[in-house]
């Protein structure tokens, strides 16, 4: 028999998570978000892009090929916002727009060199930041961190994760 509270068990102890500890919680929520966006901010903001540029590269990176829809859809935001968003990675020669072989309406989007390079240098600050994080934490908390994240997510966002992080990308 397994050492600790089975998860039945550990779902009843977390029913008496005081409001303190929720509000705690949350607050650390967002000092961390802080800091993980802080690095990236920086690269960022020595071209001109905020964290709407990065969102489209990183999911332009993680789905080669991605279409501008499907962006839509990841990204949940408006035509006219990504658009703009795209305009500028696409005049900048960050990312390139291909016609679709098979649908003529639909547009296809790439990493350039360039944009390769400027995801690797945003990824590699956040990396490191949460490998630093989970060192610190131990071996268990990294199952633990991506159960919570995941639970929190709206139903149609963590399907559209699951099949994003299940494509092997």
């Amino acid at each position: 028999m397994p050492d600790g509270p089975s998860s039945g068990q550990r779902g009843e102890a977390l029913l008496f998570l005081t409001d303190e500890q929720l509000r705690k919680g949350i607050e650390a929520m967002f000092f961390a978000y802080k800091g993980f966006t802080s690095d990236p901010d920086r690269i960022l903001e020595e071209r001109g892009y905020g964290r709407a540029h990065h969102r489209a590269v990183h999911f332009i990176h993680r789905s080669h090929g991605t279409t501008v829809n499907n962006l839509l859809a990841i990204l949940g935001v408006t035509k006219q916002s990504l658009n703009r968003v795209l305009r500028t990675l696409i005049d900048d020669g960050l990312v390139e727009s291909r016609v679709g072989s098979r649908d003529k309406r639909e547009r296809h989007l790439f990493l350039t060199d360039s944009g390769r390079e400027l995801e690797r240098a945003l990824s590699d600050v956040q990396q490191a930041r949460v490998r630093d994080a989970f060192r610190s934490a131990g071996p268990g908390a990294v199952a633990g961190f991506r159960t919570v994240l995941e639970a929190m997510m709206d139903p149609e966002m963590r399907l559209r994760y699951q099949q994003l992080t299940e494509g092997g990308q």
